[in-house]
């Protein structure tokens, strides 16, 4: 049996690896923008040059990060927007080649149905994609129209049969308290996708972000139908139905059927260093994963004594990447986390998956954050954490209250994030 040393030593493993884990490709380009999207996505013409262009950009800088062993042992590769599936055939085929060429497990790329023909799927397939997540959002026409989507709810349906007849993992993402929906069309909603043959649906209840359309539209209103009972009743009800069909929710937003979990997704919540390229995508990066990076960013400042992880933002814009691919012209946002920190923030990240909190984690954790075990006995005193087997995992009140736990773990760190 392992000691809670062993445990640690192999949570600790991950804060010194040398290559990434995982790999994010941001794709900006949206056919129109959404009515409720604060993402980094612009409306662009089908034709427009720009999106064939910085698609070189980022193979370009994928095979940087490969010629100084950066990727290697990569696990998963993650294609997202934005909507890629508009770059067409021909050049989300050389994106989806440069990526399956670095030998990940999985490789995800996200696609809206309105731009996801045959061709794009058999791009997809050809050049070694494994699954695709497609944005439905809703399989009612009223409220798709209200969220500014470009697609009605029979192409969705069309769109997701021709990817499931494919063979590619289809996961179909779907949003609840929005303009119009009811108890009844999220209930039909629910329904219709999963008869669909999809093995994993995501499930995200509407924020309204400043800046947003909606912003604009509804910053005067109530909107009783976007309210947190609402809210959580839909959830609820997702959670229900999707289990009662065969899926398992393994994060707070998250459903499979048994083994088709998302591994991409999974690498974010459970402390694993990733790449993230395109403009406005967010890398976590080991010590040694940054300084490997430095080599290429002269310009990255060296980091401060006494940290253990750093997250990096892309602030080159999508012409600038274009015009410029190399790595050495990239600019980022950049915080410096301790030990503690990181730790506190693994934990916070734990806390969305429904198997809870890594033991090894918890083991390290109790190094470097010594009022631990009185901040996860307060958790489970209020019911927000139970045990569940070997670990400490969400209570039901916790996955609907999950502010209030993720701010209580985050909050063990002491000290501000080092922000440059």
């Amino acid at each position: 049996m392992a000691s809670k040393f062993d445990n640690a030593h192999a949570w600790e493993a991950r804060l010194e690896r040398a290559s990434s884990y995982a790999l994010y490709l941001h794709v900006p380009f949206c056919a129109q923008k959404c009515a409720y999207c604060d993402f980094a996505s612009w409306a662009t013409h089908r034709d427009d040059p720009l999106m064939s262009a910085y698609t070189d950009a980022l193979v370009s800088q994928v095979r940087e990060l490969e010629d100084i062993g950066a990727l290697e042992g990569l696990r998963t590769a993650y294609i997202g927007g934005g909507t890629p599936s508009l770059l067409g055939a021909p050049a989300l085929g050389r994106l989806v080649a440069c990526a399956s060429a670095l030998g990940p497990e999985e490789l995800s790329c996200e696609a809206n149905p309105d731009s996801m023909g045959d061709d794009v799927i058999d791009a997809l397939l050809s050049n070694g994609a494994t699954r695709v997540s497609i944005g439905v959002q809703s399989l009612n026409d009223f409220e798709l129209r209200e969220l500014g989507r470009l697609h009605d709810a029979e192409l969705a349906q069309e769109r997701v049969r021709a990817a499931v007849d494919s063979g590619l993992d289809v996961s179909c993402d779907l949003m609840c308290a929005i303009p119009g929906q009811t108890d009844a069309s999220w209930h039909e909603t629910l329904e219709a996708a999963i008869a669909l043959g999809t093995t994993h649906v995501s499930i995200y209840p509407l924020m309204i972000e400043e800046g947003t359309a909606f912003d604009r539209r509804y910053s005067n209103e109530d909107c009783a139908w976007n309210s947190d009972e609402v809210q959580a009743c839909r959830m609820q009800m997702a959670q229900v139905g999707l289990e009662r069909h065969g899926f398992n929710q393994y994060e707070v937003a998250s459903y499979a059927k048994n083994g088709k979990a998302c591994k991409h997704n999974i690498s974010y919540w459970t402390g694993q260093p990733y790449f993230g390229l395109g403009t406005k995508a967010s890398s976590m990066l080991t010590l040694k994963l940054y300084l490997k990076l430095s080599e290429k960013c002269g310009s990255l400042p060296a980091p401060p004594s006494g940290v253990s992880r750093a997250r990096l933002t892309v602030k080159n814009s999508r012409l600038q990447i274009a015009c410029d691919p190399r790595l050495a012209s990239l600019g980022f946002d950049i915080e410096f986390l301790t030990e503690a920190q990181a730790a506190a923030e693994d934990l916070m990240l734990g806390a969305r998956m429904r198997a809870g909190l890594d033991p090894g984690l918890v083991s390290h954790a109790r190094r470097v954050l010594p009022s631990l075990d009185e901040c996860l006995g307060g958790l489970v005193a209020d019911g927000y954490l139970q045990t569940r087997g070997s670990s400490l995992a969400p209570t039901q009140r916790g996955w609907l209250l999950g502010n209030e736990l993720y701010e209580r773990l985050w909050d063990l760190a002491p000290g501000d994030v080092l922000e440059v």
